[in-house]
């Protein structure tokens, strides 16, 4: 028997902002969307060419209410390639917003409060 991690689910409140930030943040992009024809809901997938791993962002609409991810102590994370170059870009970006240099990473947040943790690629 085998299980195979294919995907996390985080709801957002502004589709398009979240999708930038990913794209930017960390080199995601669209790979499928789908939804009812009334467009009152979509789950958008995004992945990088690093990974399998697919993030899927679920957007209701008329929801303006930030959603309850799971609070700071749920969170994705991401090996890097160039440490020095994310934690510049992310600086840049100004969405760090916890940092553990004792352990050599720091976290990262994306529009709607979803933690990301970065560290170095062994």
């Amino acid at each position: 028997m085998q299980a195979r991690f294919i995907h996390h689910c985080t709801h957002v409140i502004d589709k398009q902002a979240t999708i930038a930030f990913y794209e930017k943040a960390l080199g995601f992009h669209v790979v499928r969307e789908f939804g009812p024809d009334d467009g009152s809901w979509t789950n958008t997938f995004m992945t990088n060419d690093a990974s399998p791993f697919e993030l899927e962002l679920t957007w209701n609409r008329g929801r303006t209410e930030p959603y309850e991810n799971g609070g700071k102590d749920t969170h994705i994370a991401f090996a890097v390639d160039d440490f020095a170059a994310f934690r510049a870009l992310h600086e840049q970006m100004d969405c760090i917003v916890f940092d553990n240099p004792a352990m050599g990473l720091y976290f990262i947040a994306d529009p709607d409060g979803q933690w990301i943790e970065i560290l170095p690629e062994k």
